[in-house]
């Protein structure tokens, strides 16, 4: 198995939440990525987009760029043509830096981003007409990308209408499997009451990407008592780095390795810098699964 670990600068600032880490730099952000081991990152808010002095600081720290997020918004009317052509911008930006992946999730009607309850009846739910917009767009999209030799993941998600195992067997079920892979992220399975050793075993042939990212089930207990907003939950400390957390990785690498799985790994775990030092808990995520990916299966 050849696995590539990677770090998301979302450890260190907040794509979502502007105040955590709004005073880590990216030249800080890369340097410490760097120096805990790590050899990938994805693309955060804080790094810059002239593609000649992005190319330049991640060679000077040995990192590559794996991949990025982007929002699509086909479930929404009128919105699929700028959907395409800011998808097009993204991807023509990532493959002059090198990246092979983008990471879709559908955000239309999304709440993640709002003061609701995360948990609960607030979350989208497509109708037919909105499935079948969001399978069409998701093809074009896979399509394109193919031709540039990039691969599209799916990353389900809290608080958007692919987010239970019923969704993510639906989206699975109706896109092809040749230009839609699907992105395993452990967090926001736990989050979804989802076990990840489920996902990978019923798409194997279609994870292509992995978010690595712990919970911590005290404060994720508390998420649906307190009716807690997604944010809320995060700056809560919901989620943090693989070990430091209640999920059992051992399993999950386990099948991965099993599976044969080659490719990016990528440590994901939101949480307040202030709080959760990011250095410091990237070298320990490093610690703990380098332990694990030396075990034998």
């Amino acid at each position: 198995m050849s696995i590539q670990l990677g770090i998301a600068p979302i450890n260190w600032s907040n794509d979502d939440d502007p105040n955590l880490g709004k005073e880590i730099s990216f030249q800080q952000c890369i340097k410490e990525m760097a120096q805990a081991g790590y050899v990938g990152t994805e693309l955060g808010r804080k790094f810059p987009r002239d593609i000649p002095v992005l190319k330049q600081a991640l060679q000077e720290h040995s990192l590559q760029l794996a991949s990025a997020w982007f929002s699509t918004y086909f479930t929404e009317d009128g919105r699929t043509d700028s959907t395409l052509s800011q998808f097009l911008d993204q991807l023509s930006f990532l493959r002059a830096i090198g990246a092979k992946f983008i990471n879709v999730c559908e955000c239309g009607h999304a709440i993640q981003g709002s003061n609701l309850p995360i948990l609960g009846a607030n979350k989208p739910h497509f109708n037919e007409l909105q499935w079948q917009k969001l399978i069409q767009g998701l093809h074009t999209m896979g399509r394109i990308a193919r031709d540039f030799n990039m691969q599209l993941v799916y990353h389900y998600h809290a608080g958007t209408g692919v987010f239970n195992l019923e969704e993510i067997d639906f989206l699975m079920r109706h896109t092809s499997p040749e230009l839609v892979s699907l992105l395993l992220d452990t967090g926001h399975a736990a989050f979804a009451d989802i076990d990840p050793l489920v996902l990978i075993s019923r798409y194997e042939s279609r994870i292509r990407y992995v978010h690595l990212k712990d919970i911590r089930l005290s404060v994720f207990n508390t998420v649906s008592t307190q009716n807690l907003s997604f944010m809320d939950s995060v700056r809560a400390g919901v989620f943090t780095v693989p070990g430091d957390g209640n999920l059992d990785f051992i399993p999950i690498l386990s099948l991965l390795k099993k599976m044969d799985y080659d490719g990016w790994m990528i440590v994901e775990a939101e949480q307040d810098p202030a709080i959760a030092r990011p250095l410091i808990y990237a070298q320990k995520a490093m610690l703990y699964l380098n332990k694990l990916l030396q075990l034998k299966s």
